[in-house]
């Protein structure tokens, strides 16, 4: 979007008055507000006369009064507080000068490393984006990590869950990826995560390099649910702007389940009805607005909008107890382009990174790989298939060899296999790897015949 067009975009959406009401009651986490006649999603700032205040946003309204929810807390709140009107949508200031930097669900630094300048002004929440207007997803997006670009290939513009339980290594499949990814720029939102694990995460899991070329939005668990929501729009307000300047962006998400708890949180706070499982409509309604933003976009030279540029989301959800039919993780596999799965047993036998190869799943392998690597993949994931089928067979000596001619073929190249899959912080080159992998295959295969 050209410079003009954002200005006109911020006339259109600029308030032609001072609209302003007065707080009425405090319920929970929403404060209600009378004579306050701001449409949903409006940014406004409670304040008395001199006083900073705490900004909110309206989420909703009644016959009697405005529905607002914090940005802030609402300690020093009372009766009678005026109720100013900031913006009619909420908006996000994202540029270059974000890259190497770690900001708030409002964009604002965290890491004392001085103000952003230059920034553009963005709408938080745009229009969707037209199915016509999408390209088809043709190229692979390397990720550093053997298991995930041999065994499911992620493709520019792509969307792919990382479904886990807690404690398999999730957090630093992600900070490797970060580190070793093709992409130019990274976009990681950390939504709902417990304070101490921020830092560590930067420092150790993503390190000075990766931070270079990212960007870091953080709303930690114990901020308001409004600030997790904004935080997540913010990242991917923030990897649209790369991508209109034809940049490959890779837009990291942890994670989408406390993205859903929060909204939860709001529309709960706000009236709405549960329904799934104690989880409102409008929780998989913004599910499905928040993964829908990632993608590679046909050319458009008339909104000036560059070539070549790709959000490419990866995004983790949290099983609860492993159980991948809970709602959110059911709904995000009906959304997202693929899903690769954690495992907690592979993870408990020391095997890094635990991905569960014939449970993952990449939609586009098959448009984005080279004939050779489909069909060396195909074969090794066989022969773990077979594998599977007889492991506990040998696990209690009840297997007889020569029962099962690809039985005895498996087991005897699983060492290699699983070395091949496990990786630690050695870094192997994509055409090295794939050699090794069509190797495995082609040993199969001989063998077999």
């Amino acid at each position: 979007m050209s410079v003009l067009a954002q200005a006109r975009a911020i006339i259109e959406r600029a308030q032609p008055m001072l609209v302003q009401g007065v707080v009425s009651e405090v319920r929970g986490l929403t404060v209600l507000v009378q004579s306050l006649p701001s449409p949903v999603g409006s940014i406004v700032r409670i304040a008395s006369e001199g006083e900073e205040g705490v900004q909110g946003e309206v989420v909703g309204f009644g016959a009697q009064a405005s529905i607002v929810m914090l940005l802030g807390q609402s300690a020093g709140l009372r009766p009678g507080m005026r109720v100013t009107t900031l913006h009619a949508a909420p908006v996000a200031r994202v540029g270059e000068a974000m890259l190497g930097r770690v900001v708030n669900g409002l964009g604002e630094p965290i890491d004392g490393n001085g103000p952003l300048r230059g920034l553009t002004v963005r709408e938080l929440s745009p229009a969707p984006i037209s199915p016509l207007r999408r390209a088809r997803i043709r190229k692979q997006l390397l990720t550093g990590v053997r298991v995930v670009d041999l065994m499911t290939p992620l493709g520019k513009g792509q969307r792919l869950g990382l479904f886990a339980g807690p404690g398999v290594g999730k957090s630093t499949l992600m900070g490797a990826i970060a580190q070793r990814t093709s992409a130019q720029v990274n976009v990681i939102a950390l939504i709902g995560e417990r304070g101490r694990e921020v830092k560590d995460f930067i420092e150790h899991a993503l390190g000075p390099a990766g931070l270079a070329r990212s960007v870091v939005v953080v709303a930690t668990g114990d901020e308001s649910p409004l600030m997790r929501i904004h935080a997540a729009k913010l990242a991917c307000c923030a990897a649209e702007h790369f991508r209109e300047r034809g940049l490959d962006v890779l837009l990291m998400m942890d994670s989408i389940t406390r993205f859903a708890h929060a909204q939860r949180q709001v529309g709960l706070a706000a009236g709405e009805m549960p329904a799934t499982k104690g989880y409102t409509p409008s929780v998989f309604a913004q599910m499905a607005l928040l993964l829908e933003r990632a993608g590679v976009l046909e050319p458009n030279p008339k909104a000036g909008l560059a070539t070549g540029g790709s959000i490419t989301g990866l995004y983790t959800i949290l099983v609860e107890g492993d159980d991948m039919t809970e709602p959110v993780a059911d709904a995000a596999r009906g959304i997202l382009d693929g899903h690769v799965i954690l495992s907690r047993k592979l993870a408990q036998k020391g095997h890094f990174p635990a991905v569960d190869v014939l449970d993952s799943v990449s939609r586009v392998a098959d448009d984005i790989a080279a004939p050779e690597h489909i069909e060396a993949r195909r074969r090794v994931l066989r022969m773990l298939a077979v594998h599977k089928d007889v492991e506990e067979l040998v696990q209690i000596g009840a297997y007889a060899k020569g029962s099962n001619p690809e039985a005895d073929i498996a087991i005897t190249l699983m060492p290699e296999a699983l070395e091949l899959l496990r990786q630690g912080k050695d870094v192997q080159e994509f055409p090295a790897a794939l050699e090794r992998l069509k190797k495995l295959a082609a040993s199969a295969s001989k063998k077999k015949a």
